[in-house]
């Protein structure tokens, strides 16, 4: 078997596709074929009246489209095979070593043609002048696109792991109600079972009153939050089905002020609170089990009194773990849980509703 090869640095994806920068190669070659030419002094003595005047005028112009475009292309050609991670010194001197060995040569020989052209005496100053300006633009635009370039890659490399983060937290999210359904199941036909061994009637009616909220189970997989009072209507029926196993050992009592679609939370969530109490406790006629729910702030609270069980029943470990993992990726913050005095007291992150 072969040994996996650590990832290299990739070059740099092809740029012209993503970069439409035809207005400002347009404007500022335009820009540069205009100011460089009059603010060396290129043009002498000549003036608009005369026709030399304006073949100078179109050549520096041309010349600019000239030296942007051979130096884009350049840019381009180096950004396909060299990649500032990867290299960084040997691109920033290919780089500048392309810039100037053909921006240097082209404005040369163009500015020596304008001398000859124009009949006018060659200026070394004024070409030494233009050549040094035309490089320290070239080199002061190519930082310019390198820099946009690199924003832009910045940018698509955020959206890049943002997609892959969502991708993840959907993923664990996926894998997280998948053992929800199955865990609700579990307990649900538990209680079946206790039922059809000690009373028929009550379980013919646990069986159908399971069968309608079991709808909502398997709706609440197809979505990442649910309504406040949704969840609330889903607890009324399953605190039904408590009751025709458990009578009036198990009292509930709901804030009404829960009863809004403000808020969003987890789907099973409240159902997940009364689950656990019920699991962990002793509920009888002569030691009932009042388990309340209240709306506190940005939280639904639960809370119960503590009476432990003698014999704990059976526990897959999901439980309160799961509903604490899905609140940490939906609503980024964590399930509060704490015990104290006698009471246990849970209370689960709510998002407002957009």
């Amino acid at each position: 078997m072969s040994t996996p090869k650590a990832d290299k640095p990739k070059p740099n994806p092809p740029t012209q596709a993503r970069l439409d920068d035809r207005l400002l190669m347009a404007g500022g070659s335009l820009a540069f074929g205009l100011a460089i030419p009059w603010l060396t002094g290129l043009y002498g003595p000549l003036g608009p009246q005369d026709t030399r005047f304006w073949i100078g005028f179109a050549g520096f112009i041309a010349l600019a489209f000239a030296i942007w475009a051979g130096n884009r292309w350049l840019l381009f050609k180096q950004r396909e095979h060299l990649n500032w991670f990867a290299h960084p010194l040997r691109k920033l001197l290919m780089l500048v070593s392309a810039n100037v060995l053909y921006t240097a040569p082209l404005t040369l020989a163009a500015i020596w043609a304008w001398f000859q052209i124009a009949g006018l005496p060659v200026d070394t100053n004024a070409i030494k002048l233009v050549v040094a300006t035309n490089v320290i633009c070239v080199l002061f635009v190519t930082h310019a696109y390198e820099t946009m370039f690199l924003i832009r890659e910045r940018e698509s490399d955020m959206l890049r792991v943002e997609r892959l983060e969502r991708a993840r937290t959907q993923a664990e999210l996926g894998a997280l109600k998948a053992q929800v359904d199955p865990h609700f199941l579990f307990n649900s036909l538990n209680t079946l079972g206790h039922l059809i061994e000690n009373n028929a009637r009550s379980a013919r009616e646990f069986s159908d009153t399971l069968a309608e909220i079991y709808r909502y189970v398997l709706d609440s997989r197809q979505r990442d939050l649910v309504p406040l009072d949704e969840e609330l209507a889903f607890l009324r029926h399953y605190h039904r089905l408590l009751a025709l196993r458990f009578g009036a050992a198990m009292p509930l009592e709901l804030d009404p002020a829960l009863q809004t679609s403000k808020w969003l939370l987890p789907p099973l969530a409240l159902q997940t609170l009364l689950e656990n109490a019920i699991k962990h406790n002793e509920a009888s006629a002569a030691q009932p089990l009042r388990v309340s729910f209240a709306l506190d702030g940005d939280r639904v609270r639960a809370r119960n009194a503590l009476q432990p069980r003698r014999s704990a029943l059976p526990s897959s470990g999901l439980g309160l773990a799961n509903l604490d993992e899905r609140c940490r990726l939906l609503a980024g913050r964590a399930l509060e849980r704490r015990s104290e005095g006698g009471v246990f007291d849970a209370s689960i992150p709510l998002l407002a509703r957009p």
